[in-house]
Protein backbone atom coordinates (compact mmCIF):
# COMPACT_ATOMS: atom_id res chain seq x y z
CA UNK A 1 0.00 0.00 0.00
CA UNK A 2 1.31 3.63 -0.89
CA UNK A 3 1.84 6.13 2.18
CA UNK A 4 3.11 8.73 0.39
CA UNK A 5 0.98 11.46 -0.71
CA UNK A 6 1.12 13.48 -4.05
CA UNK A 7 -0.84 16.04 -5.93
CA UNK A 8 -1.07 19.32 -7.32
CA UNK A 9 -1.19 22.52 -5.61
CA UNK A 10 -2.03 26.01 -6.92
CA UNK A 11 -1.23 29.30 -5.09
CA UNK A 12 -3.61 32.26 -6.25
CA UNK A 13 -3.90 35.74 -5.19
CA UNK A 14 -4.03 39.53 -5.68
CA UNK A 15 -0.54 40.94 -7.37
CA UNK A 16 2.30 41.29 -5.17
CA UNK A 17 1.41 39.47 -1.99
CA UNK A 18 3.99 36.63 -2.11
CA UNK A 19 3.03 33.68 -4.38
CA UNK A 20 6.24 33.10 -5.70
CA UNK A 21 8.22 34.15 -2.57
CA UNK A 22 6.59 31.36 -0.33
CA UNK A 23 6.90 28.85 -3.16
CA UNK A 24 10.46 29.43 -3.58
CA UNK A 25 10.23 29.13 0.55
CA UNK A 26 8.49 26.00 0.47
CA UNK A 27 10.46 23.77 -1.86
CA UNK A 28 13.93 25.51 -0.85
CA UNK A 29 15.08 26.89 -4.09
CA UNK A 30 14.72 29.65 -5.98
CA UNK A 31 12.98 29.22 -9.69
CA UNK A 32 10.31 31.63 -9.88
CA UNK A 33 11.44 34.95 -10.46
CA UNK A 34 10.08 37.56 -7.62
CA UNK A 35 10.00 41.67 -7.20
CA UNK A 36 8.45 44.27 -5.47
CA UNK A 37 6.62 45.43 -8.44
CA UNK A 38 3.34 43.79 -9.53
CA UNK A 39 2.53 41.18 -11.82
CA UNK A 40 6.02 39.85 -11.37
CA UNK A 41 4.73 36.49 -12.83
CA UNK A 42 3.48 36.15 -16.19
CA UNK A 43 3.01 32.73 -16.66
CA UNK A 44 2.35 29.69 -14.41
CA UNK A 45 5.73 28.03 -12.94
CA UNK A 46 5.18 24.62 -11.89
CA UNK A 47 7.72 23.19 -9.06
CA UNK A 48 8.41 20.06 -7.59
CA UNK A 49 9.06 19.47 -3.82
CA UNK A 50 9.66 15.54 -2.63
CA UNK A 51 10.06 14.39 0.91
CA UNK A 52 9.75 11.35 2.47
CA UNK A 53 6.07 12.42 3.22
CA UNK A 54 5.17 12.62 -0.63
CA UNK A 55 5.91 14.76 -3.49
CA UNK A 56 3.79 18.09 -3.90
CA UNK A 57 3.45 19.96 -7.42
CA UNK A 58 3.06 23.36 -6.77
CA UNK A 59 1.75 25.90 -9.64
CA UNK A 60 2.62 29.63 -8.98
CA UNK A 61 -0.03 31.79 -10.88
CA UNK A 62 0.19 35.09 -11.95
CA UNK A 63 -1.63 37.82 -9.73
CA UNK A 64 -5.00 38.10 -10.54
CA UNK A 65 -5.75 41.80 -11.54
CA UNK A 66 -8.21 43.86 -13.86
CA UNK A 67 -6.37 42.92 -17.40
CA UNK A 68 -5.76 46.04 -19.42
CA UNK A 69 -4.24 44.05 -22.42
CA UNK A 70 -4.19 41.22 -23.85
CA UNK A 71 -1.01 39.82 -21.87
CA UNK A 72 -3.45 41.09 -18.66
CA UNK A 73 -5.98 38.63 -20.20
CA UNK A 74 -3.71 35.87 -20.63
CA UNK A 75 -2.23 36.26 -17.45
CA UNK A 76 -5.80 36.36 -15.90
CA UNK A 77 -6.95 33.50 -17.88
CA UNK A 78 -3.93 31.26 -16.62
CA UNK A 79 -4.85 32.50 -13.30
CA UNK A 80 -7.91 31.14 -13.22
CA UNK A 81 -7.26 27.69 -15.44
CA UNK A 82 -4.63 27.02 -12.93
CA UNK A 83 -7.81 26.63 -10.36
CA UNK A 84 -8.78 23.20 -12.69
CA UNK A 85 -8.26 19.75 -11.69
CA UNK A 86 -5.67 20.74 -8.23
CA UNK A 87 -5.82 18.49 -5.55
CA UNK A 88 -5.09 21.72 -3.05
CA UNK A 89 -5.35 25.83 -3.44
CA UNK A 90 -3.51 27.76 -1.39
CA UNK A 91 -5.00 31.58 -1.55
CA UNK A 92 -2.73 34.21 -0.57
CA UNK A 93 -3.53 37.23 1.55
CA UNK A 94 -1.37 40.18 3.33
CA UNK A 95 -2.72 39.57 6.89
CA UNK A 96 -3.29 43.50 7.16
CA UNK A 97 -4.95 44.19 3.59
CA UNK A 98 -8.19 45.34 3.30
CA UNK A 99 -10.51 43.19 1.42
CA UNK A 100 -10.67 44.51 -1.61
CA UNK A 101 -13.28 43.41 -4.69
CA UNK A 102 -10.27 41.34 -6.46
CA UNK A 103 -10.36 39.57 -3.09
CA UNK A 104 -14.26 38.88 -3.85
CA UNK A 105 -13.83 37.88 -6.86
CA UNK A 106 -11.15 35.32 -6.50
CA UNK A 107 -13.81 34.24 -3.33
CA UNK A 108 -16.56 33.91 -5.88
CA UNK A 109 -14.02 31.55 -7.79
CA UNK A 110 -13.08 29.39 -4.84
CA UNK A 111 -16.50 28.60 -3.78
CA UNK A 112 -17.02 26.77 -6.99
CA UNK A 113 -13.73 24.03 -6.91
CA UNK A 114 -14.32 21.12 -5.25
CA UNK A 115 -10.86 20.50 -3.53
CA UNK A 116 -9.76 21.88 -0.10
CA UNK A 117 -8.72 25.24 0.21
CA UNK A 118 -5.94 26.80 2.18
CA UNK A 119 -5.73 30.96 3.42
CA UNK A 120 -2.27 31.63 3.72
CA UNK A 121 -2.24 35.07 5.61
CA UNK A 122 1.10 36.12 4.69
CA UNK A 123 3.70 38.94 6.05
CA UNK A 124 3.08 38.45 9.71
CA UNK A 125 6.17 40.01 10.12
CA UNK A 126 4.44 43.19 9.79
CA UNK A 127 2.70 41.68 13.07
CA UNK A 128 3.59 43.26 16.60
CA UNK A 129 1.54 41.02 18.45
CA UNK A 130 0.25 37.27 18.34
CA UNK A 131 -3.07 38.71 19.71
CA UNK A 132 -2.98 41.05 16.77
CA UNK A 133 -2.66 38.28 14.34
CA UNK A 134 -5.67 36.28 15.57
CA UNK A 135 -7.70 39.16 15.45
CA UNK A 136 -6.70 39.06 11.44
CA UNK A 137 -7.63 35.43 11.10
CA UNK A 138 -11.08 35.95 12.68
CA UNK A 139 -11.71 38.83 10.22
CA UNK A 140 -11.15 35.94 7.25
CA UNK A 141 -12.71 32.87 8.71
CA UNK A 142 -16.45 34.03 7.58
CA UNK A 143 -15.76 34.48 3.79
CA UNK A 144 -15.16 30.83 3.12
CA UNK A 145 -15.10 27.31 4.39
CA UNK A 146 -11.40 26.78 4.21
CA UNK A 147 -9.53 23.91 4.92
CA UNK A 148 -7.44 25.88 7.39
CA UNK A 149 -5.91 29.38 7.84
CA UNK A 150 -2.13 29.83 8.19
CA UNK A 151 -0.10 32.57 9.32
CA UNK A 152 2.89 32.87 7.11
CA UNK A 153 5.61 34.73 6.63
CA UNK A 154 7.52 34.67 2.92
CA UNK A 155 10.32 37.14 4.17
CA UNK A 156 11.50 34.95 7.09
CA UNK A 157 10.13 31.57 6.45
CA UNK A 158 7.70 31.59 9.67
CA UNK A 159 4.65 29.41 9.38
CA UNK A 160 6.34 27.63 6.01
CA UNK A 161 6.56 24.34 7.93
CA UNK A 162 3.09 24.77 9.36
CA UNK A 163 2.22 25.20 6.01
CA UNK A 164 3.34 23.00 4.55
CA UNK A 165 1.77 19.97 6.82
CA UNK A 166 -1.78 21.75 6.30
CA UNK A 167 -0.88 21.28 2.51
CA UNK A 168 0.32 17.49 2.78
CA UNK A 169 -2.84 16.66 5.28
CA UNK A 170 -5.19 17.91 2.25
CA UNK A 171 -3.37 16.30 -0.39
CA UNK A 172 -4.47 12.33 -1.31
CA UNK A 173 -2.25 9.05 -0.95
CA UNK A 174 -0.74 8.01 -4.59
CA UNK A 175 2.32 7.52 -6.61
CA UNK A 176 5.07 10.40 -7.49
CA UNK A 177 4.42 12.60 -10.69
CA UNK A 178 8.33 13.42 -10.95
CA UNK A 179 11.60 11.65 -9.87
CA UNK A 180 12.98 12.87 -6.19
CA UNK A 181 15.50 15.24 -7.65
CA UNK A 182 12.88 17.39 -10.18
CA UNK A 183 12.97 20.46 -8.79
CA UNK A 184 10.83 22.15 -12.10
CA UNK A 185 9.85 21.08 -15.15
CA UNK A 186 10.74 24.67 -17.18
CA UNK A 187 13.66 24.93 -19.91
CA UNK A 188 16.58 26.17 -18.52
CA UNK A 189 16.62 28.74 -21.02
CA UNK A 190 13.15 29.87 -19.76
CA UNK A 191 14.42 30.08 -16.29
CA UNK A 192 17.16 32.30 -17.65
CA UNK A 193 15.11 34.71 -19.33
CA UNK A 194 12.94 35.10 -16.45
CA UNK A 195 16.10 35.64 -14.30
CA UNK A 196 16.81 38.25 -17.33
CA UNK A 197 13.78 39.93 -16.70
CA UNK A 198 13.60 39.79 -12.99
CA UNK A 199 16.88 41.69 -13.15
CA UNK A 200 15.61 44.22 -15.28
CA UNK A 201 12.42 44.80 -12.94
CA UNK A 202 14.68 45.24 -9.74
CA UNK A 203 16.84 47.87 -11.32
CA UNK A 204 14.25 50.03 -13.87
CA UNK A 205 12.17 52.94 -12.96
CA UNK A 206 8.23 51.98 -12.42
CA UNK A 207 7.32 53.30 -15.83
CA UNK A 208 9.38 50.47 -17.79
CA UNK A 209 8.95 47.17 -16.52
CA UNK A 210 5.11 45.93 -17.19
CA UNK A 211 6.40 46.73 -20.89
CA UNK A 212 10.07 43.93 -21.31
CA UNK A 213 9.37 41.05 -22.17
CA UNK A 214 12.91 38.32 -22.46
CA UNK A 215 13.55 36.58 -25.46
CA UNK A 216 16.96 34.19 -25.41
CA UNK A 217 18.11 34.35 -29.15
CA UNK A 218 21.01 31.89 -28.71
CA UNK A 219 21.92 29.01 -26.18
CA UNK A 220 24.24 26.70 -25.87
CA UNK A 221 27.01 25.16 -24.09
CA UNK A 222 30.49 25.81 -25.27
CA UNK A 223 31.75 21.81 -26.51
CA UNK A 224 35.77 22.69 -26.23
CA UNK A 225 35.10 24.13 -22.74
CA UNK A 226 32.53 24.53 -19.67
CA UNK A 227 31.46 27.81 -20.84
CA UNK A 228 27.40 28.71 -21.78
CA UNK A 229 26.99 30.94 -24.64
CA UNK A 230 23.74 33.19 -24.33
CA UNK A 231 22.42 36.04 -26.55
CA UNK A 232 19.33 37.58 -25.68
CA UNK A 233 16.86 40.47 -25.86
CA UNK A 234 15.23 42.83 -23.34
CA UNK A 235 11.84 44.18 -25.74
CA UNK A 236 10.45 47.27 -24.51
CA UNK A 237 7.56 49.03 -26.11
CA UNK A 238 8.80 52.57 -26.80
CA UNK A 239 12.34 54.19 -27.83
CA UNK A 240 12.30 56.28 -24.84
CA UNK A 241 11.97 52.80 -22.73
CA UNK A 242 14.93 51.44 -24.54
CA UNK A 243 17.51 54.51 -23.93
CA UNK A 244 16.37 53.73 -20.09
CA UNK A 245 17.16 49.76 -20.30
CA UNK A 246 20.39 50.63 -21.91
CA UNK A 247 21.49 53.32 -19.66
CA UNK A 248 23.84 56.28 -19.87
CA UNK A 249 26.95 55.07 -21.58
CA UNK A 250 25.89 51.49 -21.70
CA UNK A 251 25.67 51.35 -17.74
CA UNK A 252 21.80 50.26 -16.85
CA UNK A 253 22.24 47.24 -19.13
CA UNK A 254 25.55 45.93 -18.21
CA UNK A 255 24.30 46.23 -14.38
CA UNK A 256 21.15 44.11 -15.72
CA UNK A 257 23.68 41.70 -17.42
CA UNK A 258 26.22 41.28 -14.22
CA UNK A 259 23.77 40.64 -12.16
CA UNK A 260 21.93 37.88 -14.13
CA UNK A 261 24.93 36.43 -15.37
CA UNK A 262 26.08 35.79 -11.63
CA UNK A 263 22.30 33.60 -10.95
CA UNK A 264 22.04 31.98 -14.18
CA UNK A 265 25.61 30.20 -13.50
CA UNK A 266 24.29 29.52 -10.19
CA UNK A 267 21.34 27.30 -12.76
CA UNK A 268 24.27 25.96 -15.29
CA UNK A 269 26.49 25.46 -12.67
CA UNK A 270 29.09 26.76 -14.71
CA UNK A 271 30.48 29.99 -16.02
CA UNK A 272 28.37 32.07 -18.43
CA UNK A 273 28.79 34.51 -21.42
CA UNK A 274 26.33 36.45 -21.31
CA UNK A 275 25.37 39.26 -24.47
CA UNK A 276 22.30 41.77 -23.74
CA UNK A 277 20.48 43.39 -26.78
CA UNK A 278 17.59 45.37 -26.26
CA UNK A 279 15.36 46.02 -29.10
CA UNK A 280 11.46 47.89 -29.48
CA UNK A 281 8.81 45.86 -30.48
CA UNK A 282 5.75 48.72 -30.33
CA UNK A 283 2.58 47.43 -28.12
CA UNK A 284 3.91 43.84 -28.16
CA UNK A 285 1.59 43.07 -25.11
CA UNK A 286 -1.55 43.90 -27.55
CA UNK A 287 -0.26 41.47 -30.00
CA UNK A 288 -1.23 38.13 -30.11
CA UNK A 289 1.76 37.08 -32.52
CA UNK A 290 4.07 38.53 -30.38
CA UNK A 291 2.79 36.65 -27.37
CA UNK A 292 2.69 33.72 -28.65
CA UNK A 293 6.45 34.35 -29.58
CA UNK A 294 7.31 34.81 -25.89
CA UNK A 295 5.47 31.94 -25.18
CA UNK A 296 2.56 32.84 -23.19
CA UNK A 297 -0.09 31.02 -25.46
CA UNK A 298 1.10 27.12 -26.39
Amino acid sequence: MNNRKSGFVTIIGRPNVGKSTIMNRMIGEKIAITSPKPQTTRSRIRTVYTDERGQIVFLDTPGMHKAKNKLGEYMVEAAEHAMEGVDVIVWMEEVLAPIKDMDMHILSLIKNVECPVILALNKTDLLERRELALSEIDRFKGLCEFADIVPVSAANGDGVDTLMEVIYKSLPFGPMFYDEDTLTDEPVRAIAAEIIREKALHELSDEVPHGIAVEIESFAAGKKSDVTDIEASIICERDSHKRIVIGKQGSMIKKIGTAARLDIEKLVEGRVYLKLFVRVRRNWRDSDIQLKNFGYYE
